[in-house]
């Protein structure tokens, strides 16, 4: 379960690369890839294991001032326990 408290980390199967040809992240893993939006790739920067979730919220409402802190926490969230049901992002304790 993610929460607030969370510290996020890249599962060591994944790998976070940019394409240079299409000019996009990508997230792979074996035998498949995953194409990133901006702030899919964003959030998955932070996901280093030092930041908690809200510290990636926080950064996010910096970068992202026009949108609320509740929706970028919500997408954050929501975003982050999709790539754990994926098995591509692990809980640091």
């Amino acid at each position: 379960m993610i929460s607030g408290e969370t510290r996020p980390r890249l599962a060591g199967k994944a790998r976070l690369r940019f394409d240079r040809k299409d000019q996009r992240f990508m997230l792979l893993y074996p035998e498949k890839g995953l194409v990133l939006n901006d702030t899919g790739a964003a959030i998955i920067k932070l996901c280093t294991g030092e930041h908690t979730v809200q510290g990636i919220v926080d950064a996010l409402a910096a970068a992202y001032d026009q949108q609320p802190r509740e929706a970028i926490e919500r997408e954050v969230l929501g975003f982050l326990g999709a790539m754990a049901d994926r098995g591509l992002i692990e809980q640091m304790s």
